[in-house]
């Protein structure tokens, strides 16, 4: 990150409360995170750690109790949820550890959906699912569906799926964790090139450490705080500096 450049994503004192009284869980307990764009980023941490929590406030899909969550220096804590909403499907793509594929749906239909909630034509959709099943390694599979497909071919779905929408942020929750050791390795070598090769900035959450040295950074939650961040050499991203600590 160049001096003077803002972070493509900053978080600073970021807080999450769940319940009240007896019952209250402070998942999150003021934690400070700056992201580069460009930046391959694994986020690891036992479970309950917060890890997943973080990954939900930045990909808008939860909101924090207190503290500051900045997207390329707009104020995303103080947006609304239609506002979220936008964010979401302007900059940011999903690839989940159960690939949430319509089942019934081919390959190229399912990679539509993100267009389709956009309200796109239907030529451009299609053109843009063909040339996003392309990039991921699937071309030719555009009529199959999920059941004559298999696993790392059905993640490799969610990523064109993901990509389709051209997002800044590629958000990775456990995309390896339903896939033998081999399809595993294809998928972090595939979101490796995306990264390498596209500039798309992909934040990996993940258990194994196999996977995790596939990213630049390794970022380590541990009782709601972040105990590690350290750079990786050699792997993930062009170079960037490692995140500020406060």
């Amino acid at each position: 990150m160049k001096a003077g450049t803002p972070p493509l994503i900053r978080l600073r004192g970021i807080t999450r409360v769940y319940g009240s009284g007896q019952a209250l869980v402070q998942a999150l307990r003021g934690v400070d995170l700056d992201i580069a764009d460009g930046e391959f980023v694994a986020i690891m941490g036992p479970s309950g750690s917060g890890k997943s929590t973080a990954m939900n406030i930045i990909g808008c899909l939860d909101s924090p109790s207190s503290g500051e969550y900045l997207f390329r220096g707009a104020p995303v804590h103080r947006l609304d949820r239609d506002q979220r909403a936008l964010l979401r499907r302007r900059h940011l793509g999903f690839v989940f550890q159960g690939f949430n594929l319509l089942p019934r749906t081919s390959a190229q239909e399912n990679v539509e959906l993100p267009l389709l909630y956009r309200g796109e034509p239907a030529g451009a959709r299609h053109r843009a699912a063909r040339e996003a099943l392309a990039a991921v390694g699937l071309q030719g599979r555009e009529t199959h569906t999920p059941a004559e497909l298999s696993g790392g071919q059905q993640q490799r779905v969610a990523i064109a799926r993901a990509l389709v929408t051209q997002p800044t942020v590629l958000l990775a929750d456990e995309p390896t964790g339903n896939l033998d050791t081999q399809r595993g390795r294809e998928i972090m070598e595939l979101l490796a090139a995306l990264n390498r090769e596209r500039g798309i900035t992909v934040l990996m959450v993940t258990h194994e450490p196999e996977m995790a040295a596939y990213a630049r950074r390794v970022v380590r939650f541990v009782d709601g705080l972040i105990e590690s961040d350290r750079v990786q050499a050699g792997h993930g991203a062009a170079p960037a500096q490692p995140a500020e600590t406060a």
